[in-house]
């Protein structure tokens, strides 16, 4: 990697610089692409913590919305912490708290009433339906300047190290 500054260079260039002359017998190529994915992911992630601060959720409770919304039906606490890969815990102070914000309730399961199945209120569902276009926007404008092929590519790219993570390669 040449080591001068240059006008394109971004946060992760200086961040390969500074490991390059810490550890200079590493490669630190992987820095590339990691770094990059952590940093988009921590920025993106930031921005829509700030998105939500007025509605009074948290990002990971508008996770626990969001998993609730996508399902067509009520779901137990376990497969929402399935999907949003919290803990447990997390999962149940999660929707205790939306529960208590009138935006998730919980229902007894027909089948076995010691089993509790959780669903979005209708402002629970409201704040969903306000919230997600704008995400889903503010990461169309993160991939502006990428034309449609090139989006094509880097999905099927980073599709292929999310598969290698779920495969859980060694450490």
């Amino acid at each position: 990697m040449d080591q001068a500054n240059s006008p394109e260079d971004d946060f992760i260039d200086k961040v390969r610089r500074e490991w390059n002359r810490a550890y200079p017998d590493i490669d630190t190529s992987p820095v590339e692409v990691m770094g990059r994915i952590t940093r988009i992911s921590s920025q993106s992630l930031h921005q829509l913590d700030r998105a939500l601060a007025p509605s009074g959720v948290s990002r990971a409770e508008f996770d626990v919305m969001s998993a609730l919304a996508r399902s067509d039906r009520p779901l137990r606490a376990s497969e929402v912490t399935a999907v949003t890969m919290f803990s447990g815990a997390a999962t149940t102070k999660h929707a205790d708290r939306l529960a208590k914000l009138g935006l998730v309730e919980r229902q007894r399961f027909e089948r076995d009433g010691r089993v509790v199945l959780l669903q979005l209120t209708e402002a629970g569902r409201a704040l969903v339906e306000a919230e997600f276009p704008r995400r889903v926007e503010r990461d169309r404008r993160l991939l502006s300047g990428l034309s449609e092929d090139e989006k094509v590519q880097l999905t099927a790219l980073l599709k292929r190290i999310s598969v290698n993570i779920d495969a859980g390669l060694p450490d």
